[in-house]
């Protein structure tokens, strides 16, 4: 069997969710749907000690925090997500009574978490809504040729809270002119060119995106220089008013 890819353990027993089926080294028991990785094969959570455990899916924080505190011994489980290449956290293995004292823990200030977490979901929505809005304000100061409504556009679906677009990542929070560029850019890829058609029909991502290279580019630099066209038309305008009023 080849070697398990171990991922790092913080505070406790780390339990992972395979995606291959898996045999226990020590006991032969499997296809296992929870393993330890110890010395790089895979052990059964009986033979690891951990057999006694409940498991708690991911979900409910408050739950999960006092379930640890409740138990004695807890481990956090894992799966591994190939699209990131990482470890991602599925719940945690607690001691059922330990999970029972969290759940009547909980129980007992559901009303006031419930409040709480309405005037959390208030207080993010504005902070959205604002960030948003200033998303956008960078857009038309970087690219002052792009319509108000496609700015706005652009900056509400790169700005989506937990969406992990450009808009939420650190360079998109503190508006980097390198994250703008780069959600006006994606936006234009899919909206002003065939890009998606050319996906669709099967060309790989990085040559539909040489394809399209030359669109893309073209429409960002007629955006960026709008102001420059939006000026001559102020003063040509100017002009003809000017005119007419001298008739």
């Amino acid at each position: 069997m080849a070697p398990l890819a171990t991922p790092p353990a913080r505070g406790g027993p780390l339990v992972v969710q395979p995606l291959r089926k898996r045999h226990c080294a020590g006991c032969r028991r499997g296809p296992l749907a929870l393993l330890v990785v110890e010395g790089g094969v895979p052990w059964c959570l009986d033979c690891v000690d951990l057999g006694h455990l409940v498991f708690l899916s991911r979900g409910d924080s408050a739950l999960t925090r006092r379930a640890r505190e409740e138990s004695a011994l807890s481990a956090v489980v894992v799966r591994f997500e190939r699209r990131r290449s990482r470890y991602e956290r599925q719940g945690v293995l607690v001691e059922e009574a330990g999970l029972a004292r969290a759940e009547e823990r909980c129980l007992a200030d559901a009303e006031a978490r419930r409040r709480r977490r309405a005037r959390d979901a208030v207080r993010r929505a504005a902070e959205d809504v604002r960030f948003t809005e200033a998303f956008a304000a960078e857009i038309r100061r970087l690219f002052p040729g792009c319509p108000e409504a496609r700015a706005r556009a652009v900056a509400a679906h790169a700005s989506v809270r937990g969406s992990g677009r450009v808009g939420r990542s650190a360079a998109g929070r503190a508006l980097s002119e390198g994250a703008v560029v780069s959600a006006v850019a994606a936006s234009v890829r899919h909206v002003d060119t065939p890009y998606d058609q050319l996906l669709m029909s099967g060309v790989p991502r990085h040559e539909a995106r040489r394809r399209i290279s030359v669109g893309v580019e073209g429409v960002l630099r007629e955006w960026r220089e709008g102001w420059v066209r939006t000026e001559m038309r102020e003063e040509v305008e100017a002009d003809v008013r000017a005119t007419a009023e001298a008739g």
